[in-house]
Order: C-alpha cells, then sequence, then structure tokens
C-alpha cells in the first residue's frame, strides 16, 4: 500500500502538466470556437464577440486555466460547445467503443506476440524463428493505417468477409484490431524473443540443467517467467500507446470512439471536449503505468523492494 501510495503522489505533478498542455494545445489551434458554432447563421461579428464573452473565452489564458482547472478538481469537465451535453456524459459514452477496440488489440498483440516469441526464442535460427523475425519485421514496418486501408479493400470490399465500417456487430471490431494490434505484436514477438535467447544463455538456466530439470521447468519457471517482466511493462506501455494510436483508427472505420469523438472536437475547436478527453488519456497512462508498477512487483518482489529503498 505504501508502494501505491507513492506512485499516486508521484502522478501528482504528471496529471497537472497534462492539464496545461491540454489546455494549451487546443488554443494554439488556429480557430474561433464562437464562429465554428455560429457558421451558416450568418452571425455578426457583435454576435460572435458575444458568444466568446459568454463562453468566457475573452478572459486571460491564466484565468479560463485557472477556471478550467478548479472544474476539474469538482469532477466537471464542462459543456460542449456543439452538442450543450456535459463533456463527462459524451466521453462516458463513448469509452465502451474505445474500450472494446484497445483491449481486442492488446489481445491480438498477445496472442500472436508471446507464442511467436517464445519459438524464436526457444529455436533461434531455425524455420519457426526465421518466420517470426519476418512477421515481426512486416509488423513493425508497415503503419497501422496503412495496414488498416490494406486490409479493408482485400477482407472487407474484395472477399466481403467482414463489415468495412463499424455497424455495431463484433464481426465488425476484427478489422481495427488486427490493424492496431500487429505492430504491438510484432514489437512484443522482437522483445520475448531477444529476453528469451538471453535467458537461455544465462548461468542459473545452465546450473538448473545440471541438477537435472527438464526443459520445461526449465522455460516455465525461469526462462518464461524472467522474460515475461520487461513484457509486462512493454505491454503495459503500449497499452497507453494504443489508446491514442486508437484515434486514427476509429475514424478510417467510422468507430464511435473516444479517438474519433476527440479528432471532430479539434476540428471545430470544442475546447471542453478536447480538453476533457487529453486529461481522461492522460490519466488512462498514469493508471495503467501503475498497474503495471503492481503486477512486476508481484511478479518480481525485487522492483517492488528496490522502488522502496529509492
Amino acid at each position: 500500500m505504501a508502494f501505491i501510495l507513492r506512485r499516486l503522489l508521484a502522478s501528482i505533478p504528471v496529471v497537472l502538466g497534462v492539464t496545461i498542455i491540454a489546455f494549451l494545445l487546443i488554443h494554439m489551434v488556429p480557430g474561433n470556437p464562437a464562429q465554428a458554432m455560429l457558421f451558416g447563421s450568418n452571425a455578426s461579428t457583435a454576435q460572435i464577440a458575444a458568444l466568446n464573452k459568454q463562453l468566457g473565452l475573452t478572459l486571460p489564458l491564466w484565468e479560463q486555466y485557472w477556471n478550467f482547472l478548479v472544474q476539474l478538481l469538482h469532477g466537471d469537465l464542462g459543456i460542449s460547445y456543439v452538442t450543450h451535453n456535459t463533456v463527462a456524459h459524451e466521453l462516458l459514452s463513448r469509452i465502451p467503443s474505445t474500450l472494446a477496440l484497445t483491449g481486442t488489440a492488446m489481445l491480438v498483440a498477445i496472442i500472436v506476440g508471446v507464442p511467436l516469441g517464445l519459438v524464436a526464442g526457444i529455436r533461434p535460427n531455425s524455420v519457426l524463428d526465421n518466420i517470426a523475425r519476418v512477421v515481426s519485421f512486416i509488423g513493425v514496418a508497415v503503419p497501422y493505417f496503412f495496414l488498416a486501408l490494406l486490409l479493408i479493400l482485400v477482407v472487407a470490399l474484395q472477399f466481403n468477409l467482414v463489415p468495412a465500417i463499424d455497424d455495431g456487430s463484433v464481426s465488425a471490431l476484427i478489422l481495427p484490431a488486427i490493424s492496431l494490434g500487429w505492430g504491438y505484436a510484432a514489437i512484443l514477438t522482437r522483445l520475448i524473443r531477444g529476453r528469451v535467447i538471453e535467458e537461455y544463455r544465462s548461468d542459473y538456466v545452465k546450473s538448473a540443467r545440471a541438477r537435472g530439470c527438464s526443459e520445461t521447468r526449465v522455460l516455465l519457471g525461469h526462462v518464461f517467467r524472467n522474460s515475461s517482466i520487461p513484457a509486462i511493462t512493454m505491454i503495459g506501455l503500449q497499452f497507453g500507446n494504443i489508446l491514442t494510436g486508437a484515434a486514427v483508427t476509429e475514424v478510417i472505420f467510422g468507430r464511435p470512439g473516444v479517438g474519433s469523438f476527440l479528432a471532430a472536437s479539434i476540428t471545430s475547436k470544442n475546447i471542453p471536449v478536447v480538453q476533457g478527453a487529453i486529461v481522461l488519456i492522460g490519466i488512462s497512462y498514469i493508471v495503467i503505468n501503475l498497474l503495471v508498477d503492481v503486477v512486476v512487483g508481484v511478479v518480481d518482489p525485487r522492483t517492488r523492494l528496490a522502488t522502496a529503498a529509492a
């Protein structure tokens, strides 16, 4: 509990930094929110100025940030300029779609990356190792958005196996999850392969074999456990990256998630939504990193003790 408490306290300045970045970045985007809201209504300059004042956009930046921070501390993310609903409601209604995509993409990465990495590490320079390296090279080299378009063209349009655009069905989740998770599967494959090869060359593995331990016990009890620690850390960090990568994927496949909503809000300069979404993603990063630290501390208590000593 002391370990978790220290990490939570250390996260406070990180959250504060996220709020500052979220606030400043959206104000650097060209455009006027009031003008965008009144677009097509033949609004006069006076009407635009009045709406700017009503939204508080005529206040100094520091005062606008202070108001945003006070609202945030009270759990209020503001009101959307476009829908006039609370930002919290807008984001919460889209979180399940984004979590479904990111969770499935991470599952694809684990299902593909872990077995390939183990097989390649156990038998380096074999046929299976060469296949795993080719798969990982393609996964790293091909951008996920290009893979998404390729999958739509071939799998959805050419063979009509699954929907190209989200229609609410489970099958519509297959292509976005593969396109988003394949690159991270490649990274996981390369990491586990390298760690397994390194662990097999270590002295403690040689000692375990000399004591008569079976290869299965050596693999599962020693090699895989020690190789899993950096893999767990990488999975947690990549899960945060998948959250941000989901924005482009949701736009391509027409999924109503937080990412696509954030992209549309940036275009319309819907300031409360952009700020709320960025803060939400930032806090998600912090929570995921905390969970990763806890899991790694359980798998390898030495890391937890080292952090406590520091």
